[in-house]
This record gives structure tokens, C-alpha cells and sequence, in this order.
């Protein structure tokens, strides 16, 4: 029952960042933990072909790459694993290739402390990683390294990946890293932005740890649009 819902929110949230227009076509990977094992976006999919049955479930233990499923897993399944076997407290990953982020990435610049929601992150900035070819053993190692004490870190020519201790957590993070991005770029166009302190900072964070996402919210963040509708139809009890 675990594994079939969890199945579902994950090509739920796959829609959902299409949607939003945060990943597109084919481009992206999604993965969430299960027990020893994870459940990883298939390669080469469209999301709006995607279905449950289609995702591949890995070992955090597969050096090689074996899978079960009907379809290869993502070219970036070391990245998944390396991340959720180093970060025991994280339950998913995603990866986009959102415009602004993106963006940024391609000039190989971190995202400072332009804005306090930076601290939904874990720190004054977001780090951007030198550059490696995607689904290398090289690209893995560059982003673990970049997430250490983070949450989300931009990928050198490449795009966006963020962490979450579970599905519901990692969407908000991805949508609030892209909105970041976005406004970052803005405020560059028009002038330099005032970074803030360290010191703020560092408070911000600790604020946040009882702040933002909320457990209760899963289910509204990855349903579909037809679920929300139908969500919002139901009458009211007296």
C-alpha cells in the first residue's frame, strides 16, 4: 500500500512540475526512498506518458545500476542514490531543468542571500557546481558535496537539484528555489542587490525549522489539477 502511493504522488508531482513549468518533455528526474531502495523517474518518458507501473525501483545498494521495472531508470540514478545513502534524513530528490535556475547555472553563479527564503536551504546561498557530464559518477560527487548543509544546489551547466525528507517537502523546495532563482535574476537586471548577513541568516534558519512545509500539505502539492477540482466541489458538512 506504501509503495502504490507513493507510486502515484511521485508521477503526480512529475504533472505537477510541468504544470508549474518548473521541468518539461523529458527533461528532469524524480526519486523518493523506500525502505532500503528508491523509486526513480524511468529514462526517456514524458510525463504525460508517465504512469506508476513505468517507475524503475533501485537498491541504495546497486553499484551497477540493475533496476526492476519496465523501463531503464534515469541516466542520473548515482546522483539518487549517492544522495539518499549520504542523507539518511532525506526521503526525496529532484532534479529540474528550470529557466532561471538554470540560467544562473550556466553562468556557474550561486544564488546568495538576496532574499531571506534562502534559509529554506540551510544556509546563506545556494552553490553552483563546477561542471560534469550528466549521469557521470563525477556529476554525483560534485553534488553531494555542493548540498553539504544545504538543501538545493544549482548543477554546472545543467540545471537544479533539491532534497526533501519527503515527497511533499522537495516539491516546496523546488518551487521556492526556481521563484529565488527568478527573482535573483530580476534584481540583477535593475542593479546589485543588498545581500544579507550571515548573522540574519543563520536566525532565519533556525526559524524555519517550524515554518514553511507542512506535513498536512502533501496531499494538495502533488494531486492533479482534476483532484483539486474535485476537491474544491465536494459540499460541505453541517
Amino acid at each position: 500500500m506504501i509503495e502504490t502511493k507513493l507510486r502515484k504522488a511521485l508521477v503526480d508531482s512529475c504533472l505537477e512540475l510541468e504544470r508549474l513549468q518548473i521541468n518539461r518533455g523529458t527533461s528532469g528526474n524524480l526519486s523518493v526512498r523506500l525502505d532500503d531502495s528508491m523509486l526513480i523517474t524511468p529514462s526517456g518518458i514524458p510525463y504525460d506518458r508517465l504512469t506508476p507501473d513505468m517507475l524503475a525501483s533501485m537498491s541504495l545498494a546497486t553499484k551497477d545500476g540493475s533496476s526492476t521495472g519496465p523501463h531503464r531508470p534515469s541516466s542520473e540514478w548515482r546522483m539518487h542514490r549517492d544522495i539518499l545513502r549520504a542523507r539518511p534524513d532525506d526521503g526525496a530528490v529532484i532534479h529540474t531543468h528550470s529557466i532561471y535556475a538554470t540560467a544562473l547555472s550556466m553562468l556557474r553563479e550561486e544564488i546568495p542571500a538576496a532574499h531571506y527564503m534562502i534559509a529554506a536551504f540551510g544556509g546563506s546561498n545556494v552553490r553552483c557546481t563546477p561542471y560534469a557530464p550528466y549521469g557521470t559518477q563525477e556529476l554525483s560527487d560534485l553534488v553531494v558535496e555542493g548540498l553539504r548543509d544545504r538543501h538545493g544546489v544549482l548543477l554546472g551547466q545543467h540545471g537544479m537539484l533539491v532534497t526533501g525528507r519527503d515527497l511533499g517537502q522537495a516539491m516546496w523546495r523546488a518551487v521556492e528555489l526556481e521563484t529565488l532563482a527568478k527573482m535573483y535574476v530580476i534584481a540583477r537586471s535593475i542593479g546589485q542587490p543588498h545581500i544579507l548577513p550571515d548573522e540574519e541568516i543563520a536566525l532565519t534558519v533556525e526559524r524555519f525549522k517550524s515554518y514553511g512545509y507542512q506535513s498536512a500539505a502533501v496531499a494538495a502539492l502533488v494531486a492533479t489539477p482534476r483532484e483539486k477540482a474535485v476537491g474544491k466541489s465536494k459540499p460541505k458538512k453541517s
